[in-house]
């Protein structure tokens, strides 16, 4: 597994399936054209890329470069890097008939084809942050009652809308985005706010 620090952007499930095998990141996908009416992960994407900065990996089809010029005009070009992935025709595992171009997307191209395609790019190379001491971790959503109880789902929308992040985050999803957002401490000194406003 490859670390970056960069939040990288895919199109589809299937790309953020693959490159999970290759790459330790914060993977997120625009759903395809979806991305242009979600503003929750607009926003998402922008927090992103002011944090840490976003890596763009869609496919090579016309598609995939309207999904990529529709965040480029999002996100601040300094905030952007672009990972492409060369013109490979054939047709995915998954699917009965080739794309519409007949080109491979990033779900069906070779692993060295994507390390390829970020070394080009200059992310393989750019110095990480260091780790945090003390990751925020399922255990402390469960502890803190985000997941598992009785009032779970409801302190979890409590926190989000306080950090500005969207409704609809898996708990796994959850820890990974605190992690790029917040310290430890940061994070149980929102819990803190959220549990102190309800009881005013």
């Amino acid at each position: 597994m490859i670390k970056i620090d960069r939040a990288v952007i895919v199109e589809g499930r299937y790309d953020k399936i693959k490159l999970s095998s290759i790459l330790d990141a914060v993977i997120i996908e625009t759903e395809g054209f979806g991305i242009f009416n979600n503003k929750e992960k607009q926003e998402l994407i922008r927090k992103l890329a002011d944090t840490k900065g976003i890596l763009i990996l869609t496919d090579s089809d016309s598609a995939g470069f309207k999904i990529r010029s529709f965040i480029k005009g999002i996100v601040p070009a300094d905030q952007i890097k672009h990972a492409y992935i060369p013109d490979i025709f054939g047709k995915e595992k998954r699917k009965s008939e080739p794309s519409k171009e007949g080109k491979l997307g990033v779900e069906g191209v070779k692993p060295h084809i994507i390390m390829e395609a970020l070394e080009k790019a200059g992310v393989l190379y750019e110095e990480t942050t260091q780790s945090k001491s003390r990751e925020i971790t399922k255990l402390d959503l469960y502890e803190d009652g985000l997941s598992g109880k009785q009032n779970s789902d409801e302190l979890r929308k409590k926190l989000l809308s306080h950090l500005g992040l969207p409704e609809r985050l898996t708990s796994n999803a959850l820890v990974q985005i605190l992690n790029t957002f917040l310290t430890f401490d940061e994070y149980k000194k929102a819990i803190e706010e959220i549990k102190n406003a309800k009881k005013e």
